[in-house]
């Protein structure tokens, strides 16, 4: 019996805290992180704001584990669209399709991640996910200057400049919208994945080194 109630109870404590953390994304997908409070946190997963400082002590604590939590979807989803055989290439278009697609279905949940002012401790978590975005890229580039499917370049260069392409171009901005209005959501993508393609292939204008 003992046995029983403390299955039962770790289920419901788990099935709480899911809540809370659906409540929290659906949040910081509408306000972001800086418009998060633990009130509404609270409402959004029906129980009471005293039992949400039982699951999480703080803000702060809760929207770290957040972020994690949603990064990590956000990072798998690219390297599962990536994990089909493949030249580099096609490797990068679908990664980049994926990360697009996914973040303008968000909401501000994108921005709230990649540029929305942060805390030190959420900011902390950003380098982290800006240095994995990095790794991945990176991997993917490396393997085709290998495979001799692309040129030789700066590798680590090439990854940091399509982080920063991708967060300026693709993910959207609720202050400063894009000003070329007259890009679609899927126009936006696919001229992202040109401007990556050709530049991984060298057709930026500059002459650079071994990676």
């Amino acid at each position: 019996m003992a046995y029983r109630a403390t299955a039962r109870t770790e289920a419901r404590r788990a099935e709480v805290r899911e809540r809370i953390l659906r409540s929290a994304r659906a949040l910081v997908g509408e306000r972001g992180f800086a418009g998060v409070s633990m009130l509404a946190l609270a409402r959004g997963a029906g129980i009471a704001t005293g039992t949400l400082y039982r699951y999480f002590p703080s803000k702060t604590d809760l929207c770290v584990e957040l972020f994690r939590l949603a990064t990590r979807r956000e990072v798998e989803a690219v390297r599962a669209a990536m994990a089909a055989p493949g030249v580099a290439t096609a490797k990068l278009a679908r990664g980049v399709e994926m990360y697009g697609e996914r973040a303008l279905r968000s909401g501000r949940l994108a921005y709230a991640l990649i540029a929305e002012p942060l805390a030190p401790e959420l900011e902390t978590e950003r380098l982290r996910y800006r240095a994995t975005w990095r790794e991945i890229w990176a991997a993917v580039i490396a393997a085709g200057v290998d495979a001799g499917e692309l040129p030789p370049q700066p590798v680590a260069f090439t990854a940091a400049a399509i982080v920063g392409a991708l967060a300026e171009a693709v993910v959207p901005s609720p202050e400063v919208p894009h000003s070329d209005v007259t890009l679609s959501s899927r126009a936006r993508i696919e001229a992202s994945v040109n401007f990556i393609l050709n530049a991984v292939n060298g057709n930026y204008g500059v002459e650079h080194g071994q990676s």
